[in-house]
C-alpha cells in the first residue's frame, strides 16, 4: 500500500505495505514492545490510563488526515505514515539535481544519511521525556491534553524515523533503532545526541518556549530534509510537517495566552512593577523576555556551526536541501554562490561573504529567524491591545551562544560584546534566575476541574475540534 489510507488492521497502522514485506513487519513488530516499554517508562508520568481526547492519522491527505477520539496514551495507534510518492519525483538540488530520487540508499552515501535520521529520530523521544512530568502541573484540561497530543506525535515521529533505519539500513539500522530507546534526556553517562534535548523542561512557560522556538526548528530541519533525494526520507518528513504545525501552535498560543492573562492583570490593578505583578499570580513580563532570550538561544545552537562543510556535503549529495528549496530560483547547486554570515573578527561582530555551500546552516537559522518573528510581532500585538507600554523581542544571534562562531564570546541582548566581568554583573538582566525559577515553579498547581484555568494564564479563544474550551479534553480517573 503506497497511497492515502492508512491500513489499521495490524499491530502497526501504516500506508507502506508492511503486510507485503513480512522481514520489515517482524523488525518492527520485534521493536514494538520495547517502545511500549520505554512509553510506559519514560512518557507522561501520571496519566497512562487516563482517556485523552486526541487526534490520530487515519489517511495522509492534508483534506482529512486526522480523525479525533478519547484513547488512553499506551493505546494510540502509532504507527508508519509516509506522504503520497510524487510520480516521476527528481533530485531537486546538488551534484545529482535532475536525476531520479533514490528508492533505496546510495552506498557512498550510506552513513552520512544513517547519522541524519538517527539525529532526527533521537530529538523525538528526547522532548517526550524533557516533558514527562508536566502533567502534574497542567494549567487546565486543554493544555493538558494538549501537551499529551503533542508527546504522542512525537512518539509516531519517533517511528518515522525507525522505520527508515529498519528498512534500509540493515543490521546498523536496528542497533540504532534499539539505541533511541536506550538514551535518556539529561543523562550523566547516555544522554540524548544534542544539547537542547538534554536540558530540563520544569514548567508550563518553558514547554510553550520550547514548542514555539525548539519545534520550530524541528519545522525547518523536516522542511530541509523534506526535499531530500532519498525519496522515502523525503516522504517521511512532508507527513511529520503536517503533525509539527500543531505543536508550534501549541507554544505560540501558549505564550500568547500568558502575556494576554499579565496585560489583564496590569490593567485591571494598575500596576506594572514586576513584583507587584507576581503577587497577583501572574507571569510579569520582564521575565517573559528574559526565558524568550534563554529558549531562542538554546535553540539557534541547535543550527550547529555557521559554516560547515559537514551541511555543504549533505547538500552537494542531495541528502539535505534547503528550507523551501522547490520554491527558489538559483540554480540549485550552489558551485559559486556566496551568502552573508555573521562573524566575530577582532572583538567586531561582522558580516562577512562566504561560500553559499559551507553557509547552509546559517541560511536555514536565517529562515528560522524569519519565520520566529512573526510569533513574537503576534505576542506584541496583545501587549498592544492591552495599551501597555512594553514590547518582546528576539535577542541578537550573538546573545548566549555555546555553538558556532559567537561560542567564545558574551554579548547583550543588543550584540554588544560585553567582558567577562559585565556578563557576570549583568547576566541575570538577560536570562532567568534562580529565583525567576523559584517564583514560576509557585504557579506550577494543577487545574483540572472541567472548564477551569489557573491564575497565570487566560483561556484560549477556541476549543480543540470545534470543542468548547471547557470541554472535558481529559478524562482523569483517580
Amino acid at each position: 500500500m503506497d497511497g492515502i489510507s492508512v491500513d489499521y488492521d495490524g499491530l502497526i497502522p501504516n500506508n507502506v505495505g508492511l503486510a507485503d514485506d513480512p522481514r520489515l513487519k517482524k523488525a518492527l513488530e520485534t521493536w514494538h514492545p520495547g517502545y511500549i516499554e520505554w512509553w510506559k517508562d519514560m512518557g507522561p508520568e501520571g496519566f497512562q490510563d487516563a482517556l485523552v481526547y486526541l487526534r490520530t492519522a487515519v489517511s495522509v491527505d492534508p483534506q482529512g488526515w486526522a480523525k479525533f477520539g478519547f484513547v488512553k496514551m499506551p493505546d494510540y495507534k502509532w504507527g508508519v505514515l509516509l506522504a503520497p510518492a510524487v510520480p516521476g519525483r527528481t533530485i531537486p538540488f546538488g551534484k545529482h539535481k535532475g536525476e531520479p530520487a533514490w528508492q533505496e540508499v546510495p552506498g557512498e552515501y550510506r552513513a552520512m544519511l544513517r547519522r541524519l535520521i538517527v539525529i532526527q529520530g533521537d530529538t523525538e523521544p528526547a522532548s517526550v521525556e524533557q516533558q514527562r512530568h508536566l502533567g502534574a502541573t497542567a494549567p487546565s484540561l486543554y493544555d493538558l491534553r494538549n501537551l499529551f497530543q503533542v508527546n504522542v506525535e512525537e512518539g509516531r515521529h519517533l517511528w518515522a524515523m525507525v522505520y527508515l533505519l529498519q528498512k534500509y539500513f540493515g543490521t546498523q539500522g536496528r542497533e540504532e533503532a534499539e539505541e533511541l530507546l536506550h538514551r535518556r534526556s539529561g543523562h550523566q553517562d547516555n544522554p540524548r545526541m544534542l544539547g537542547a534535548f538534554n536540558e530540563r523542561t520544569p514548567d508550563w512557560l518553558s514547554f510553550f518556549m520550547f514548542t514555539t522556538f525548539t519545534d520550530r526548528d524541528g519545522k525547518m530541519q523536516l522542511a530541509a530534509l523534506a526535499q531530500s533525494a532519498f525519496d522515502p526520507l523525503s516522504r517521511t518528513c512532508r507527513f511529520m510537517l503536517t503533525e509539527e504545525a500543531h505543536h508550534m501552535f501549541v507554544g505560540e498560543t501558549g505564550v500568547a495566552r500568558i502575556v494576554e492573562k499579565t496585560c489583564e492583570v496590569m490593567r485591571r490593578h494598575g500596576v506594572s512593577d514586576p513584583a507587584a505583578v507576581r503577587a497577583l499570580g501572574a507571569i510579569d513580563l520582564p521575565l517573559i523576555q528574559r526565558k524568550i532570550n534563554l529558549h531562542y538561544s538554546l535553540t539557534l545552537d541547535l543550527f550547529g556551526n555557521e559554516i560547515s562543510t559537514n551541511a555543504a556535503n549533505a547538500f552537494n549529495s542531495g541528502i539535505k536541501g534547503r528550507y523551501r528549496e522547490d520554491k527558489l530560483t538559483d540554480d540549485h547547486q550552489l558551485l559559486d554562490a556566496t551568502y552573508p554570515v555573521m562573524r566575530c573578527i577582532d572583538g567586531q561582530i561582522v558580516e562577512q561573504q562566504v561560500p553559499a555551500l559551507s553557509a547552509l546552516n546559517m541560511r536555514l537559522r536565517d529562515d528560522f529567524i524569519s519565520d520566529t518573528i512573526g510569533g513574537v510581532g503576534r505576542w506584541n500585538k496583545v501587549i498592544e491591545r492591552a495599551g501597555l507600554d512594553f514590547r518582546l523581542s528576539l535577542p541578537h544571534q550573538a546573545h548566549n551562544r555555546h555553538i558556532g562562531e559567537f561560542a567564545g564570546i558574551e554579548t547583550d541582548p543588543d550584540g554588544n560584546i560585553l567582558t567577562a566581568e559585565e556578563w557576570a554583573a549583568r547576566r541575570d538582566k538577560f536570562l532567568p534566575t534562580a529565583a525567576d525559577a523559584a517564583f514560576i515553579a509557585t504557579l506550577m498547581q494543577p487545574v483540572h476541574k472541567v472548564g477551569e484555568y489557573a491564575s497565570w494564564i487566560a483561556p484560549p479563544k477556541t476549543g480543540i475540534d470545534g470543542k468548547p474550551g471547557d470541554y472535558e479534553y481529559v478524562k482523569i480517573f483517580e
